[in-house]
């Protein structure tokens, strides 16, 4: 489990990147389809509103 945002921020970017690679080689539409969910759930974590920690707490 990632100890701060930032690190977790890392993972969740590290995600997408391997979506890419998946994305990058395949042209099968299911794959695709299944590529974009993925990455939208990826995305709602990684620019969440507001973020995880507020910057008045650090």
């Amino acid at each position: 489990m990632p100890a701060n945002e930032k690190e977790l921020n890392c993972y969740l970017f590290d995600q997408l990147s391997i979506l890419e690679r998946i994305e990058a080689i395949t042209d099968d539409e299911k794959v695709l389809k299944q590529i974009a969910l993925e990455r939208k759930q990826i995305e709602r974590k990684l620019y969440q509103k507001p973020p995880l920690l507020n910057s008045d707490n650090n």
